[in-house]
């Protein structure tokens, strides 16, 4: 816990950031057995919460749900949310290839969405057919930044928000709000082509696919310091649902600050951005 505190504060403390959100980024525990992942859930979750009793100020968490177990999961999410005071939960992806448009996560979604907390969909390793079918047969280290980092964390993770939408999770929970990084993994570039190919008449859902991206989701910088990405972004799904992130350990917060502190923006779009949304999604 001294750890997942002290490091973490000084980084904070140079960028001039007042409160960061931490979690177990992939591989998390998504891809053990239930029995092992309940109880890894826990002890991570026991963990985060010494950390930010140590600076509570300054930290906040988000859950590790053991998703293999999707009641346990449910009942670990009231934990973290009721007694620990966590604002949500992250999930890294997949689990085992399954994706949370599966019926078998609904008391996972039910239950966030009935705390009212959100769900960070964090990228994880894509499943293994998934890289030998599209990122194979390079040098093992390209295959792996191909399917990771380069580009199969991004793809694959719009590729689950699609899912959850086409598969009707926010049908069937309105008021579910999911958190994805990286300036929306894409999907804003794609968003008018989601709407003119897969439209309701094809998916009988109730809107069509912006409805949700721009109804459902809060979308964070995470390292993806792109003016040009940062624009795409905001024009279609509006400033309202953009939130500052760094994604440190892995990037910079230095750097991260340094973009935003560069953007043109007004007064309140800075304020909305870098607090407000994301004091109004997690109920800080």
């Amino acid at each position: 816990a001294s750890d997942l505190g002290d490091g973490r504060i000084a980084a904070m403390d140079e960028a001039g950031v007042d409160l960061a959100v931490l979690s177990l980024a992939a591989p998390g525990v998504e891809q053990l057995d239930p029995d092992e992942a309940v109880r890894l859930a826990r002890d991570c979750n026991d963990q985060l919460d010494a950390a930010v009793q140590r600076y509570p100020d300054r930290l906040a968490g988000f859950a590790t749900l053991p998703t293999s177990a999707p009641d346990q999961a449910a009942e670990e999410l009231e934990r973290a949310v009721r007694q620990l005071g966590f604002p949500g939960a992250l999930i890294n992806g997949h689990s085992r290839g399954r994706y949370l448009d599966d019926p078998f996560f609904d008391p996972v979604l039910n239950r966030a969405a009935a705390l009212r907390v959100p769900i960070y969909l964090h990228p994880t390793i894509p499943p293994a057919a998934v890289i030998e079918s599209s990122y194979a047969g390079f040098a093992p280290e390209v295959t792996f930044a191909l399917a990771t980092v380069g580009w199969g964390w991004h793809i694959n993770t719009a590729t689950h928000v699609l899912r959850m939408i086409v598969g009707g999770v926010f049908d069937r929970y309105p008021d579910l709000q999911i958190i994805i990084g990286h300036m929306g993994e894409a999907t804003s570039f794609m968003l008018p082509r989601f709407d003119a190919t897969l439209k309701p008449e094809l998916t009988r859902l109730q809107h069509p696919i912006s409805t949700y991206l721009r109804r459902n989701f809060t979308y964070t910088f995470a390292n993806f310091n792109d003016i040009a990405t940062y624009a795409n972004l905001v024009a279609q799904v509006g400033v309202e649902r953009v939130a500052f992130s760094a994604d440190y350990p892995f990037g910079s917060m230095t750097n991260a600050r340094a973009f935003f502190d560069g953007l043109p923006l007004s007064r309140d779009d800075r304020a909305r951005i870098s607090h407000r949304n994301a004091e109004r999604l997690l109920g800080l």
